[in-house]
């Protein structure tokens, strides 16, 4: 059995694959997708468009919350989220940045 050693990893890689983890269940990328059409959301009206339970969408936005993708307030029994963009721009830049790097590495070495 293999130990993980993640500290052998860079905090930039420990990042993105923790991000890409974040990103990895598709309810977590349609709430996304709701929220940025709409710029603010009520949990009901992310509810309401996907075929999810009320908790399932409250524990995905928890996590996306969690991570700093969201910003979300809550008011009595109303909750509003909102797309974190300056989180999204940066976790945007540095997957362009990976895949710029292995796109470059590939052209020097092709089989």
């Amino acid at each position: 059995m293999s130990i993980a050693k993640i500290e052998e990893f860079t905090q930039q890689e420990q990042d993105l694959a923790a991000f890409a983890k974040l990103m990895s269940h598709p309810a977590r990328i349609a709430i996304l997708k709701v929220l940025a059409a709409q710029n603010a959301c009520i949990c009901g009206e992310i509810v309401e468009v996907l075929p999810l339970a009320q908790s399932t969408v409250s524990q995905h936005l928890k996590e996306l919350k969690n991570a700093g993708l969201i910003n979300g307030t809550i008011d009595g029994p109303k909750s509003c989220y909102c797309i974190n963009w300056i989180a999204f721009e940066k976790f945007m830049a540095d997957f362009n940045a990976l895949f710029l790097s292995l796109h470059i590495q590939k052209e020097k070495t092709c089989c």
